[in-house]
């Protein structure tokens, strides 16, 4: 007797331990407390929802299950209580919230060979005194002077509520004011409020109400959002390309495709475009062969407000399987998810003639190219005199010179008695008299005592082009400095442009190469040419300079140069008139001594002085579109 009462008094003990343990006994997967907490105010309706019934949890449309709920403090299980607590499968109601229902509940899911546990939260919070809204907020954003809308967070309630067939009602207000629908700018549209024309008055706090009636038990539970007005905004984008049509493309080529949408509205656009195929989204990694790029913003063209996006879809090869499937540019935003699609369908047999045909316009387009590039000179030259009506008339520019032919001049570096000739004689008989170009030529055409500094400034101001002429010692050859070359410094920038007489008196010195290199000279009239045709050319943008090399430059002497007339000379290249000359000496040497004495040296000089020659054409490329012919006088005599 005592054994058996023992007995029954260990198992009701044991039974009175496994109610008090409750859930805590079971080994379940434990999904811990849900991250989203439901917040609640005394009175209102509170709901909570397990999101154990999934599919990422278990399969639920086949293996049965069923739900209980527990209290977290005292772990025991969880009734429907009329009034009070209603439980709905996953779904557990509390008609009148109160302070003391907050905390935690423990949903446990059980199927015939495991169980699942999740916490849920419930916040029960007092109003806030003088406030009408519920004190935690939903912030949302209207956007100035558009049709915008609020949504109420109730979205989950007026589900399950759905589901449960049972009817609800909802009702807006803007602070303690309620709302009707229909007026004042307000309709009600579904669980959203829509507000016609936002402005700053709508700016402030709307609260959502939802009415029901539960197991024969009305109450209501309310979200209040804090609202505010912004003056960017983004609408429905617009997708413009591809257009859902088909593209016949061939295989084993490369193919490109491009998304473009158009977003409406003011403001950077917060939209993200993707390209999705029968598997999905394609992503952005370029070792794919099949691939999209970064999308990008373009630049704004157009008086319509908004921005256009785009992101391009790459096929390095296509294969058999890219064809005869749908391709979908998706624009992703808060206004909706347009889209558009192309397919791809294998090229028909006659796209091979039509790809010959192309190729062989290709070739054509080609040859074309190299054609001109071999004889661009040619061909400019030649368009430029068969159909002068395309170009301007540079009369009207207000430039008075087609060119400022700059040279060493006496007492300056590199200066001698031939590039002297050139400048004065070769170049005027051949751009002047033949070619019905107007120069400008120190020495030539400068008024008697005027400063250096105002004519090199007025002239190439006055001129359309600078022909700067140098040899190999122009610029490599290290001036003496003395007193005496701050003397004639003065003297040269206060009379360079002087008599005639005197011209021809600094002429019969005969100065050599070797004699400039001795003579002290500083701020010469050729440094003041170089410094500001290099600073319109290469500062400003505004003048063209065209290199003339009269000898032959070797590495060497190249590094000795101005760093602005390198830069010059590897961009745009120099005339060489030294190249002329050696070609003139080859035909010399090919003749006989005979041929050399019958053709004789005027002839030796006429085709140096040929306008067709290689080195006056390129010459006359470099210069501007011929212009107004001016005839000089043999000599000019100054009073």
């Amino acid at each position: 007797m005592g054994s058996s009462s023992t007995l029954a008094i260990l198992v009701f003990f044991l039974w009175l331990c496994g109610i008090c343990g409750g859930f805590e006994q079971e080994n379940c997967t434990d999904y811990k407390l849900q991250f989203e907490r439901v917040f609640s105010v005394p009175g209102d309706v509170a709901m909570l929802r397990s999101t154990l019934v999934s599919s990422d949890v278990f399969d639920f449309k086949t293996v049965p299950y069923n739900i209980t709920w527990y209290n977290s403090v005292s772990g025991q299980e969880i009734s429907s209580q009329a009034g009070n607590i209603m439980v709905h499968e996953e779904t557990l109601w509390f008609p009148k919230v109160s302070m003391n229902d907050s905390g935690d509940y423990v949903t446990i899911l059980r199927t015939p060979s495991h169980c699942y546990r999740q916490a849920s939260r419930l916040v029960v919070e007092e109003k806030l005194p003088g406030e009408c809204g519920r004190p935690r907020k939903a912030y949302q954003l209207l956007t100035k002077g558009v049709t915008d809308n609020l949504s109420c967070p109730l979205r989950n309630e007026m589900n399950k509520l759905n589901s449960y067939n049972i009817s609800s009602s909802i009702k807006w207000y803007k602070g303690c004011d309620p709302i009707e629908d229909g007026t004042g700018g307000f309709d009600y549209w579904g669980t959203r409020l829509k507000i016609t024309s936002v402005d700053l008055q709508h700016k402030g706090t709307y609260t959502c109400t939802l009415t029901f009636t539960l197991g024969g038990i009305k109450g209501s539970v309310s979200e209040t959002i804090s609202a505010e007005v912004k003056e960017s905004y983004s609408l429905v984008p617009q997708v413009h390309e591809p257009s859902n049509d088909v593209i016949k493309a061939q295989r084993g080529y490369n193919f490109s495709k491009r998304c473009l949408v158009f977003v409406p509205g003011v403001g950077k656009p917060f939209v993200d475009i993707y390209w999705l195929d029968k598997h999905g989204f394609i992503d952005t990694n370029t070792s794919h062969r099949v691939h999209m790029l970064e999308q990008r913003l373009l630049p704004q063209n157009g008086s319509s407000k908004g921005a256009w996006l785009e992101t391009w879809l790459i096929f390095s090869e296509l294969r058999e399987e890219d064809f005869y499937v749908n391709y979908t540019c998706r624009a992703y935003s808060d206004r909706g998810f347009p889209e558009r699609y192309f397919s791809l369908q294998p090229e028909d047999p006659s796209g091979i003639a039509i790809g010959s045909v192309l190729g062989g316009m290709m070739v054509l387009f080609i040859i074309t190219v190299t054609l001109y590039y071999l004889f661009k000179i040619e061909i400019v030259l030649w368009f430029r005199r068969a159909f002068p009506v395309f170009y301007k008339n540079k009369d009207l520019d207000g430039k008075l010179y087609d060119a400022y032919v700059a040279y060493p001049q006496p007492c300056d570096l590199g200066f001698s008695k031939d590039v002297e000739t050139f400048a004065l004689q070769t170049l005027p008989h051949v751009l002047e008299k033949a070619c019905d170009y107007k120069l400008f030529i120190a020495g030539r055409d400068c008024l008697p005592g005027q400063a250096m500094v105002d004519s090199v400034e007025e002239n190439i101001q006055a001129s359309r082009r600078v022909l700067l002429l140098y040899t190999a010692s122009s610029f490599t050859t290290k001036r003496h400095t003395s007193s005496t070359s701050s003397n004639n410094n003065n003297i040269s920038k206060s009379g360079e442009c002087g008599d005639e007489s005197q011209r021809h008196a600094s002429d019969s010195f005969s100065i050599t190469s070797s004699d400039v290199s001795d003579k002290v000279c500083t701020d010469t009239r050729q440094q003041l040419e170089r410094v500001a045709a290099m600073h319109r050319v290469l500062i400003e943008g505004s003048l063209k300079v065209v290199l003339v090399e009269l000898e032959e430059i070797t590495p060497a002497q190249l590094a000795l140069f101005p760093e602005s007339v390198r830069h010059l000379r590897k961009k745009q290249g120099a005339v060489c008139w030294w190249k002329n000359q050696r070609t003139r000496q080859r035909c010399k040497t090919c003749m006989s001594g005979a041929d050399v004495e019958k053709t004789g040296k005027d002839s030796q000089l006429s085709a140096s002085l040929s306008p067709s020659s290689r080195f006056w054409k390129e010459l006359r490329y470099h210069m501007p579109v011929r212009g107004k012919r001016v005839v000089y006088p043999e000599t000019i005599a100054f009073l």
